[in-house]
């Protein structure tokens, strides 16, 4: 069966940057050795891996990075720190115009 993993890894500014492959060894050593001179990663060595996880699915892998890709900082310094019951509450919208916050006695 084959596996895929979705990666984050902490860049020498940082950073961090996700990514999705079928064999992690080979990718992140790609990453360290600056294989991809317009790579986001090559400018920002070295790298640390600080989260993997595996996937039997590749759709499954794919949709996960794109999503990954898309949160907060906080998010995935949660999910890297094995913090993913806190995923709920960094979601929640916190601008005083959402509804749950809204005082009506302002008005």
């Amino acid at each position: 069966m084959k596996r895929y993993y979705v990666y984050i890894l902490k860049c020498s500014d940082n950073s961090y940057y996700t990514g999705f492959t079928n064999n992690i060894e080979r990718r992140f050593n790609e990453h360290n050795y600056g294989a991809n001179k317009d790579c986001y990663t090559f400018n920002k060595r070295p790298l640390q891996l600080v989260f993997c996880t595996e996937f039997n699915d590749v759709n499954q892998a794919i949709a996960f990075e794109k999503q990954v890709k898309g949160w907060s900082r906080k998010k995935k310094e949660a999910i890297i720190n094995d913090r993913w019951e806190d995923l709920k509450k960094l979601s929640e919208c916190l601008n005083e115009s959402n509804h749950k916050n809204f005082n009506k006695k302002e008005l």
